[in-house]
């Protein structure tokens, strides 16, 4: 790759990738800094610990079982695997590296806006018996809700995008986007986060879905009809010569 070719890229990708994302970073931490130093006793945030108490005095044995799955589901180590192998898959089926390079990014950068974010903003956890334990990690935003959103929501578009049916599409996105819905309720459930930690992560999630998706799956070459590469547009004024005729 030449030296212009790839400072062409690098600029690129900073405009269309980086640059979004450390934005996004930004607007969490200030989103952060208003929940727990600017509005701790405004409306609605007066009212989430007693949504984390409403959800402890409701569990049960088998509410239990249902909120460690969608944990587990939604764990580092399940995120990692589950990324690997959907992207392997992505791979072998599809041959193309936009696809599994998409997953890759957007969990990634989810993980990292998550972790800097906790790094700047000290939350402690409600004030519940947490299902848990300690955890390391700030109480805002929720990694397990953000990683969730990054990577079930992932394979929902990618799915859609390659169904044909709209019933198919809406199947998809109706059955994935269960899942970060899950965690999200699963996290509050089992004491361990705030209301509005899982509404930043779902921001956060979300957001480096569309970064990603608009940095590389829109960069796709368009394909002519029969695979091709498509047509590139005439220019304004340009005049293009008959076709020859075969006698």
């Amino acid at each position: 790759m030449r030296l212009a070719t790839l400072v062409t890229v690098l600029r690129q990708a900073a405009v269309r990738v980086f640059l979004p994302v450390l934005v996004l970073y930004g607007v969490l931490v200030g989103l952060g800094l208003l929940v727990t130093r600017v509005l701790p006793g405004a409306w609605p945030l007066t009212v989430e610990d007693a949504v984390n108490r409403g959800l402890a005095a409701h569990r049960s044995g088998g509410r239990d079982d249902v909120s460690l799955v969608f944990s587990t589901i939604a764990s580092t180590p399940a995120i990692i695997a589950v990324t690997a192998v959907a992207a392997g898959v992505l791979w072998l089926v599809l041959r193309r590296w936009r696809e599994p390079l998409f997953l890759i990014a957007a969990v990634s950068a989810q993980a990292v806006v998550f972790l800097f974010t906790t790094l700047a903003i000290d939350r402690q956890r409600p004030e519940v018996e947490r299902m848990d334990g300690s955890l390391p990690t700030s109480s805002f935003p929720s990694g397990h809700t953000s990683a969730a959103v990054a990577l079930y929501g992932g394979l929902a578009l990618l799915l859609a995008r390659s169904a044909g049916r709209p019933s198919t599409r809406a199947a998809w996105w109706a059955l994935l986007v269960l899942v970060p819905i899950g965690v999200a309720v699963t996290r509050m459930y089992r004491g361990m986060h705030h209301p509005s930690d899982v509404v930043a992560s779902f921001l956060n999630g979300a957001t480096c879905l569309v970064i990603m998706a608009r940095g590389i799956l829109d960069r796709a070459v368009p394909r002519g009809p029969r695979g091709g590469a498509g047509r590139v547009p005439r220019q304004r004024g340009e005049v293009t010569a008959p076709a020859p005729t075969v006698p």
